[in-house]
């Protein structure tokens, strides 16, 4: 290997102490082990702008507007105000590449991803953070279409960046987990798929993202990350194996189960009978999980499985954090024509969104500056009781009007068991 003057980094050397690994260990790898020397002079350099930026307090990256050919997203722009300074990373593009849904990769799909970076690009790449991208982070004007161009040719797409639907984020799901309640990467790709004009075309008031989580643990965040969020559930009672659940009582014993499953219930619906048996008040389940991920072999979800659906959820920006509220309390997915049912809702409320939103304002804070009720009427969707913030309280059913609202609701749903 070349010798290479290796730009001093004491503050960032600190960052490697204690126990969890540092980022600042995987770039001095690229620099010190890396056999290309393009990559190690990039990685080198990189790590020069980061320690002057800790010396001064201050960011040098500024941003701009680039894309490969057709998109106008997808790619996070850098250009370094110190490019003089540390001249091998003054252009420093992040491309955002789309996961396979659920995550899902072999090897094989892992080493050639890498070796096209390892080409194109500085080798520093991380999975997935809070977009739900793999982010190749480190390229330069000159290499990032060629980069694209390559992954492409076997299979991957750029995600979302901007006024845009973003890249989708799906759980592991039915493959791995037992606590599935339908078939999340079905969900995933049907709703990305239709709206992939969307991702890369940014032509939205703000971001829009879909999550799909396979039951209400939400592995994926996506009551609170996302603007439409699939939730898996069951309508029915939970599975209780009996036998097994006493076989649990009698390796814990009763006190472990009381302190640690029974009392723990968040809606108080468990007891524990005189004979170890599990006692279940499945009218006040809210389906908070913690009995199931506790004693798995004894509690499963229901057989009728379906999802929910929630919208509006987002971290702060103009207004503070907001978690997802209830919109269709139950839905089946079973068969295209619901797949079809679940992608036409999504388009509806895009585009109401689109038209009604403002500049940088999220779904879920126009909710909240035009009122639910208003939402429902524009996306065609009948008022529910069932449509709630969080348990115990609607965001729709005022107590002031409830005889009202609760005859019209009892009459809507008498109409359609008596169509059916």
């Amino acid at each position: 290997m070349a010798e290479m003057k290796k730009y001093p980094t004491p503050m960032l050397d600190v960052l490697e102490d204690g126990p969890w690994p540092s980022f600042i260990s995987g770039i001095k790898s690229l620099r010190d082990d890396h056999p290309d020397e393009r990559i190690r002079n990039v990685n080198n350099s990189l790590l020069g702008q980061l320690e002057h930026s800790y010396e001064t307090r201050m960011g040098y990256w500024k941003g701009g507007t680039i894309s490969v050919f057709g998109y106008g997203g997808g790619i996070i722009p850098r250009f370094s105000e110190v490019g003089d300074k540390f001249p091998a990373s003054r252009e420093f593009h992040t491309l955002r590449v789309q996961p396979p849904a659920g995550n899902y990769y072999t090897t094989d799909m892992l080493r050639q991803l890498s070796d096209s970076w390892e080409k194109w690009g500085s080798g520093l790449q991380t999975f997935h953070g809070q977009t739900g991208n793999i982010m190749f982070i480190g390229s330069d004007s000159a290499s990032y279409q060629h980069f694209f161009d390559e992954i492409n040719e076997y299979g991957w797409d750029l995600g979302g960046a901007g006024p845009c639907v973003r890249t989708g984020m799906s759980c592991v799901g039915a493959a791995r987990c037992e606590m599935s309640n339908t078939n999340e990467q079905a969900v995933h790709r049907h709703l990305l798929n239709n709206f992939t004009d969307d991702v890369h075309r940014p032509a939205l008031p703000y971001k829009f993202k879909f999550k799909v989580s396979g039951c209400p643990n939400d592995c994926m965040n996506a009551i609170e990350r996302s603007d439409f969020a699939v939730i898996g559930t069951w309508r029915d009672h939970k599975k209780i194996d009996q036998d097994a659940w006493k076989a649990y009582v009698e390796e814990k014993g009763r006190d472990h189960v009381m302190d640690n499953v029974i009392s723990r219930c968040t809606s108080k619906s468990l007891s524990l009978g005189d004979d170890n048996s599990l006692i279940a008040d499945e009218t006040n389940c809210v389906r908070s999980m913690h009995c199931m991920n506790v004693v798995p072999k004894a509690i499963h979800p229901g057989d009728d499985k379906g999802v929910t659906i929630l919208m509006g959820g987002k971290r702060t920006l103009k207004i503070g954090d907001l978690m997802g509220t209830v919109i269709v309390p139950f839905m089946k997915l079973d068969t295209e024509e619901d797949y079809e049912k679940i992608v036409e809702m999504a388009e509806e409320v895009i585009d109401y969104w689109a038209e009604n939103g403002l500049e940088h304002e999220r779904c879920g804070e126009m909710i909240e500056r035009i009122g639910l009720v208003n939402f429902l009427e524009g996306v065609g969707i009948d008022p529910d009781p069932n449509m709630i913030k969080q348990p115990r309280n609607s965001s729709y059913v005022r107590t002031d009007g409830w005889d009202d609202a609760a005859e019209e609701w009892f009459n809507r749903m008498r109409e359609q068991k008596m169509a059916s």
